[in-house]
């Protein structure tokens, strides 16, 4: 097997062996759990476009992704924040998005897809009022469901600005959700993932904030599917999940303990929804396959170590996880170069990425090992280590 040398976090240089990749069974759906990965972007390199400013997508590649989740069973979440949403990818972008990914679906039989439908055309501002969130919601449900998609109903950042309080919360989605034509999820993402959302449901405080929104749950059961919470927390995720109204779906969104919550105990399990689904999709896939058979130590034993990587990929500053996840694609070869929508690909360190390139292989994530090693030698050379 191959062997690269890589810098460490205490700038040392340590010669790594990759070890032969994995063998993950393809599995064949149904699952006995829904799904689905929040799937990103592949920017295009040889635009003439301005990074930070101007959004460039690859198209022909982007979908193509896609293609390849739904090839795995796996369903597709689209313009969510792992598409760069709200870093890089505006509203208009992100239409574009949906529009291409459904038309793609139509020719995959059994493919699974929903659709991030937010305010993010609408800047947060004091003069922003919740009518104004109220309509900007209304605007962007309306347009997805109009190519016919099914919505993800994403946290507004204009909402925890305009917001005075919980009762502000409940009007909102009380007000949208009355209108959609089918169930939709809703995405509570923790500030964690964006500090822009710190308040979310009028507290500071998680476990208050968790009331407000099982109230909202409980008033529009009727219009939700399921719930997609991100907080990086299990024992919230586990307590929101025993007090959710009958028929309502709980979404893990927690890339640190996704694999004993999908597991689930004996009063329940969450179902997926998950930004490092996209980055570990084959073991993903083989995993769920395993559970379905009741087979729960080859589930825990394919997830068990993707886990330290989902960690790693996922650490403080949060945020920037995207970019662990693309640096992968790429390794993995589904893109021909390491380059981000928004300039986001120096969002993270060379140590960073060199301990990513690692629990990848310990996780046997690495498809094929001599050309990961290749291109990160590449990207080694770029920063003067040779």
């Amino acid at each position: 097997m191959p062997t690269i040398t890589l810098p460490t976090a205490d700038r040392r240089l340590e010669p790594f062996t990759t070890r032969p990749p994995r063998d993950f069974p393809k599995a064949t759906p149904p699952f006995n759990r829904v799904a689905i990965a929040a799937a990103h972007v592949v920017a295009d390199p040889l635009a003439d476009v301005d990074p930070w400013l101007d959004v460039a997508i690859d198209w022909d590649r982007t979908i193509a992704y896609r293609c390849y989740l739904w090839s795995l069973g796996l369903g597709v979440a689209e313009a969510m924040d792992t598409a760069q949403r709200g870093m890089g990818l505006d509203w208009a972008a992100s239409l574009e998005l949906i529009r291409r990914s459904l038309d793609a679906a139509k020719d995959i039989p059994g493919a699974v897809i929903a659709c991030g439908a937010g305010t993010d055309h609408l800047a947060p501002g004091p003069d922003v009022t919740i009518d104004d969130v109220i309509g900007a919601y209304e605007h962007q449900a309306s347009a997805v469901e109009a190519l016919g998609g099914r919505v993800i109903l994403m946290a507004s950042r204009a909402l925890a600005k305009a917001a005075r309080g919980p009762d502000d919360y409940l009007r909102v989605y009380h007000h949208v959700l009355s209108q959609v034509r089918q169930p939709v999820i809703i995405h509570w993402l923790g500030e964690m993932f964006d500090p822009a959302l710190a308040g979310y449901w009028g507290s500071d405080d998680h476990w208050q904030a968790m009331e407000t929104c099982l109230t909202m749950l409980h008033a529009n059961a009727a219009s939700i599917d399921g719930i997609k919470v991100s907080l990086l927390d299990k024992d919230k995720e586990i307590a929101m999940r025993r007090r959710l109204p009958r028929g309502v779906r709980m979404y893990t969104g927690d890339d640190f303990n996704y694999a004993e919550l999908i597991a689930g105990d004996d009063q329940g399990h969450s179902d997926a929804l998950l930004g490092i689904f996209d980055a570990i999709a084959p073991a993903a896939s083989a995993a769920l396959g395993s559970l379905h058979r009741n087979d729960l130590s080859t589930f825990h034993d394919i997830l068990g170590p993707t886990v330290p990587l989902s960690r790693h990929v996922f650490k403080a500053p949060t945020r920037f996880y995207k970019t662990g996840v693309v640096f992968l694609a790429w390794l993995n070869g589904h893109q021909d170069h390491f380059t981000m929508v928004g300039g986001q690909h120096s969002a993270r360190s060379l140590p960073h990425l060199a301990e990513l390139f690692r629990l990848a292989d310990a996780a046997g994530l690495l498809r094929d090992p001599d050309m990961a090693c290749a291109r990160m030698r590449s990207l080694l050379a770029t920063h003067g280590v040779h």
